[in-house]
């Protein structure tokens, strides 16, 4: 690891350690999910992690990932509010333990289904990039519940009709892993963290992340979905098919100041401090200083 790197990974540990071992301890407070009502059979748990769909078909339900751990129970129980169907599927966006952790609570009836580098990313639980160490391992610890048991390369469909769930992959970007789960009858579609909302992604190197390869694989998505309106995000409220093209433009936007950068001879940190939010994308959230420094190491050390 780098001296840029080591200096934002320290930098955040203290911030994010105390989250993630918020998420690693029990706790009594109870665990509150705010629905959001995108259509009549298509629902946003936000809250507990990672956004989380669910789609009610006419025999079962599928959801689309299963936040931090601990929550995967009551996750279930707000889904009994809305529908008396039973899961069925279980579809997981990518490999960070905020979007699979729920995963082991999970009834052993429903079938988990994920990207294959994301399935195999799962079995090791690698520590992401810029976040202090991954300590254990919580489908290790659970003998393997809740891990993927079908897995697609580049396009899969579940059900079909008004019911049918269509998974795609574009490369990489977030992780090497990331699925786009589309709801065709809906035109609706589920990013995961590859498109968190308007700010800086976590460019997870560590789990196949790429901050030279998202733009173009955020851009193939804009270019493939073209059956898509609405896109449900991985932390932040819906955008539309417009704001996933302007987010693949920031994206390239970003690796494209790296390489001006490197390429005039300027360092890691010049590169870091002189960079701000492009004033074409006025709205996106500021990143934290200690990010924004990993993610320019991660481009600038992709650049040959």
């Amino acid at each position: 690891m780098t001296r840029a790197l080591v200096l934002g990974t320290l930098a955040v540990v203290g911030a994010l350690s105390a989250a993630v071992a918020a998420v690693q301890q029990p706790t009594d407070k109870p665990k509150l999910m705010e629905v959001e009502k995108l259509r009549d059979n298509l629902f946003v748990l936000r809250g507990g992690g990672g956004n989380t769909g669910v789609f009610i078909t006419s025999t079962g339900v599928v959801v689309v990932d299963s936040k931090n751990p601990g929550w995967g129970q009551p996750l279930l129980d707000k889904i009994k509010e809305l529908t008396a169907n039973p899961v069925t599927h279980l579809i997981n966006t990518h490999t960070h333990f905020d979007h699979v952790s729920g995963n082991v609570e999970f009834p052993a009836t429903v079938e988990v289904v994920a990207h294959e580098n994301t399935a195999a990313l799962m079995k090791e639980m690698r520590t992401v990039t810029g976040f202090p160490p991954q300590t254990g391992n919580i489908f290790t610890e659970n003998k393997g519940r809740g891990l993927p048991k079908r897995t697609f390369k580049d396009t899969l469909s579940i059900g079909k009709g008004p019911d049918q769930v269509d998974l795609h992959y574009f490369g990489r970007g977030h992780t090497s892993g990331d699925a786009w789960v589309v709801f065709p009858s809906l035109r609706v579609a589920h990013a995961g963290d590859i498109f968190p909302g308007k700010n800086i992604p976590i460019l997870d190197a560590n789990n196949g992340g790429s901050g030279l390869a998202i733009g173009d694989t955020l851009g193939k998505a804009a270019a493939g979905l073209t059956n898509v309106d609405a896109i449900i995000t991985g932390h932040s409220t819906q955008m539309t098919m417009a704001d996933l093209r302007e987010y693949a433009a920031f994206n390239r936007d970003f690796a494209n100041a790296v390489r001006e950068g490197k390429k005039a001879g300027r360092s890691i940190d010049e590169i870091a401090k002189g960079w701000t939010i492009p004033p074409a994308y006025r709205g996106y959230s500021p990143p934290q200083a200690a990010r924004l420094l990993v993610n320019v190491e991660i481009v600038y050390n992709e650049i040959k």
